[in-house]
């Protein structure tokens, strides 16, 4: 595992969600660590959905999968803008991750829709929606706020410095 992957799956409360991504790595690195987190996602009663195709997810043992369209099982979408957004429903989303609310080091570049566009576009929908994108506890509160079912984060659980609680949307 990278350096901060452990102590960051260790901040994960129990009854959290995992959405296990690693593109880059080739594909038996990439199962290898898979395995490695499944093994303590389930030790702490969290819920693993692999990125990538439904078949692969129920091949490798995760309990879903996170990807554009559909897919039998446990399933959760991407979503950037509204056609995104009808796009995870046609697909019968559990729920849709809708990103970047604010500037992210994983889309540098992107253009962040902003706390008013994140609250448009989950009113816009009956699917829970998850903020994604520069996230951290005060802003998730505030998106809850407006309409958020939850937050997630990748540099939230790797970085520690401040006084964080570090919370997490069960899915």
């Amino acid at each position: 595992m990278g350096d901060g992957l452990p102590a960051a799956l260790d901040r994960l409360p129990a009854g959290s969600g995992i959405v296990f991504r690693h593109y880059r790595l080739g594909e038996a690195e990439r199962r290898a660590l898979f395995e490695t987190v499944r093994a303590r996602a389930c030790r702490r009663g969290q819920l693993l959905l692999l990125a990538g195709p439904a078949e692969t997810a129920r091949l490798w043992g995760a309990d879903g999968s996170h990807g554009r369209g559909p897919g039998e099982g446990l399933r959760t979408a991407p979503a950037h803008d509204l056609a995104e957004l009808r796009q995870a429903e046609a697909a019968a989303a559990a729920l849709v991750f809708l990103s970047p609310v604010f500037a992210t080091r994983s889309h540098a570049g992107a253009r962040p829709i902003g706390v008013d566009g994140f609250a448009t576009l989950a009113a816009a929908t009956s699917l829970p929606v998850v903020a994604l994108g520069g996230m951290n506890e005060a802003r998730g509160a505030e998106l809850m706020a407006r309409g958020a079912y939850g937050w997630a984060g990748i540099d939230a659980w790797l970085d520690r410095s401040g006084d964080q609680k570090w919370k997490a949307v069960p899915i």
